[in-house]
């Protein structure tokens, strides 16, 4: 059966997400999205795979999304004092992914 995988990578990774997903023969959609609570740059791959395809798509986008620490500033919109006067430091990168089922598949 078919799945769809949809991932949604740092900016900062996203080119080495996709050029090794596209090394792998893999074929992919980017689409540029915002989201997150930094409201950070991300890319969206829309990748269609068979079911023997799905771990090996996993370890390549896992292998080129790295976590990182970044410094959250004091005057950052919503922050309200929650992280003191100084900020905080946070965690960003890596991916979030999700895997649904393709019903039906076209290609024209």
């Amino acid at each position: 059966m078919m799945k769809l995988i949809i991932a949604i990578v740092n900016n900062d990774d996203a080119h080495f997400v996709n050029t090794a997903l596209t090394a792998e023969g893999f074929n992919i959609t980017k689409i540029s999205s915002t989201g997150g609570f930094l409201m950070n740059g991300n890319s969206t791959f829309l990748i269609g795979v068979e079911d023997e395809q799905i771990d090996r798509a996993l370890e390549v986008i896992k292998t080129h999304s790295k976590k990182r620490e970044m410094n959250v500033p004091m005057n950052l919109p919503g922050n309200n004092g929650v992280f003191g006067a100084s900020g905080a430091s946070v965690s960003v990168g890596g991916a979030t992914v999700f895997i649904v089922d393709v019903e039906k598949y076209v290609r024209f």
